[in-house]
């Protein structure tokens, strides 16, 4: 820890923390101007460069934090990141072959990793909550099996979208994602605010907004091609 101001402290992991939520989380915020500016419901090239770099952090902080929704949320996001820009590359004409082998390599190495020290995660959190009483374990297994049933729905979409991005050979969100996200972070909020994880919970708070506004220009601009038609 290091000193700001007198009586104020920053831990540099809590900073990295913020970063890498403002990264994460921030991807929306580019996808909802861009999607302003368009019209319609889009994803720029940025948002997937965003979520692949925040995600990365985000699961840092977790597994210094020992957080087990946290950690779960961001183990094997990378993978579908990575497809997406390959994607997003051949329909450039940028990807070539060596491209291809390095962005898979680095994405499958990464999951592997990941899961190593999602594993070590939740098996200290186990020990620590079997340590604090029956009472306090129960009251916290109950919120982490909320975050991971809207982690479920957050994999869910994102599944979706990987379909669906592999079916149409482009980079793609079907409305559905959306509709997955709303439900998905309500319930993960509410998971991380009991756990008291603040960054996660501030993060994902500011998502609701961008979902709903994201439905409401798919909806609108569903009802003006349907008055023109």
């Amino acid at each position: 820890m290091s000193n700001l101001l007198p009586g104020w402290e920053i831990e540099p992991a809590k900073v990295v923390g913020s970063i890498a939520a403002l990264i994460f989380y921030g991807r929306f915020y580019l996808q909802w101007y861009t999607s302003e500016r368009a019209g319609r419901s889009v994803v720029p090239v940025g948002f997937w460069y965003m979520s692949s770099v925040g995600s990365l952090l985000l699961f840092g902080y977790g597994v210094y934090e020992q957080s087990a929704v946290g950690t779960l949320a961001h183990c094997f996001n990378l993978f579908i990141y990575a497809r997406n820009l390959i994607h997003i590359w051949r329909k450039k004409g940028t990807l070539s072959q060596a491209r291809s082998f390095l962005v898979h390599g680095i994405a499958l190495a990464v999951v592997f990793i990941a899961l190593g020290l999602l594993a070590l995660t939740w098996l200290n959190v186990f020990q620590a909550t079997r340590a604090g009483g029956e009472e306090e374990a129960t009251r916290t297994w109950f919120w982490i099996a909320i975050g991971v049933a809207g982690q479920g729905l957050f994999a869910c979409r994102f599944i979706v979208q990987w379909l669906t991005t592999e079916k149409k050979k482009e980079s793609v969100i079907p409305v559905s994602f959306w509709y997955f996200s709303v439900v998905a972070a309500a319930l993960m909020f509410a998971s991380f605010l009991q756990l008291r994880e603040w960054i996660f919970a501030a993060g994902i708070a500011t998502t609701l907004p961008i979902y709903a506004r994201n439905l409401w220009i798919i909806h609108r601009s569903k009802q003006t091609h349907t008055e023109s038609a």
